[in-house]
């Protein structure tokens, strides 16, 4: 598999993405929504909706800041928008109410809730919470699993490195979030977390389904030799190693190629659902679904082009070790 075979090329690109995306983060930030910063929701519906253009027009003159006008239907049925902005005082809030329900004809605030800080800081620290003990538990899971196969790599390798493709699939979405705040006025809300959520269980479900492949031929291409070995107090016991029959290099990539399809497959078939979702769903699911099409196809490719070169060359560098230390 060229894969394998040219790992150094892909690990490099992989490399130069996640160091690009990195530097996008940095530079740039993640435009935060509601959500996370605090502020004001304001929903308003109309018995025939005003053009977006014109509502936006009589916000503007209000000095509001940044805000997020999204369109809405309630439940009822009526059109509507919703309205995110800044912590609004009193005064604000008012002459924010008199223009909405100005711009349309048998309009009706549904809805007007005020988020704090410390309830946008809460939500920032448990978003940061929920993915750090996701990762945790892939780690201790993937480790659990692999521990009947421990040459020519330990299970904890599996584990790292399916971690550091999970960095690589949440880096490259929150990138494109970060150009998309700064470009075109995209906010970073609950949403967004949700999908680097399911960024992450796609991701790490394919790149298990490679390493499990990997697991199986390593199983099936060993050769069990047993010694018998003393102890300093005379203490006789057994000891097991395994020769593998095929290079560990060709074992993976073997593996990488009894699965490619079935990724292809599963990508195909995602993006094309995420696509649809993008155009016909509503506004409010358009980011999510952009987000997930991005991860999706960065998922893609660490668990094809990264995982599994990487574990070829930590292994690689394990056996160098071992030949230089005898």
């Amino acid at each position: 598999m060229p894969f394998i075979t040219h790992r150094k090329i892909f690990l490099g690109i992989a490399v130069a993405v996640v160091l690009g995306a990195g530097i996008i983060i940095g530079t740039l930030g993640l435009n935060l929504g509601i959500d996370f910063t605090g502020g004001s929701l304001t929903e308003v519906s109309y018995a025939e909706r005003p053009s977006k253009e014109g509502l936006s027009a009589e916000l503007d003159q209000l000095g509001l800041g940044g805000y997020s006008l999204r369109e809405t239907i309630d439940d009822t049925g009526r059109d509507g928008y919703i309205l995110r902005t800044r912590d609004l005082t009193e005064d604000e809030r008012v002459s924010v109410e008199s223009a909405v329900l100005a711009s349309g004809e048998e309009s009706l605030i549904t809805r007007f809730t005020s988020i704090g800080p410390v309830i946008g800081q809460e939500l920032k620290d448990k978003a940061l919470w929920a993915i750090v003990a996701v990762s945790l538990i892939i780690i201790l899971y993937v480790a659990f699993v692999f521990a009947g196969v421990s040459y020519p790599v330990g299970s904890w390798v599996y584990g790292g490195i399916t971690i550091l493709a999970l960095l690589h699939d949440v880096l490259v979405p929150t990138a494109a979030m970060a150009l998309m705040g700064y470009f075109m006025g995209v906010e970073a809300d609950v949403l967004f977390i949700m999908a680097l959520l399911a960024v992450l269980g796609y991701s790490v479900n394919d790149t298990i389904v490679v390493f499990d492949r990997v697991r199986e031929n390593l199983i099936k291409h060993r050769q069990e030799k047993k010694t018998k070995v003393v102890s300093t107090d005379g203490v006789e016991r057994e000891e097991i190693t395994y020769i593998l029959q095929k290079p560990f290099a060709e074992i993976v990539g073997m593996s990488v190629s009894q699965t490619l399809m079935r990724s292809i497959n599963t990508s195909v078939t995602t993006l094309v659902a995420l696509t649809a979702l993008y155009f016909v769903g509503g506004e409010v699911t358009q980011t999510f679904s952009l987000v997930l099409i991005v991860g999706v196809l960065a998922g893609t490719y660490s668990s094809i082009c990264i995982a599994n070169p990487l574990l070829v060359f930590i292994a690689e560098r394990k056996v160098d070790k071992e030949v230089v230390s005898k």
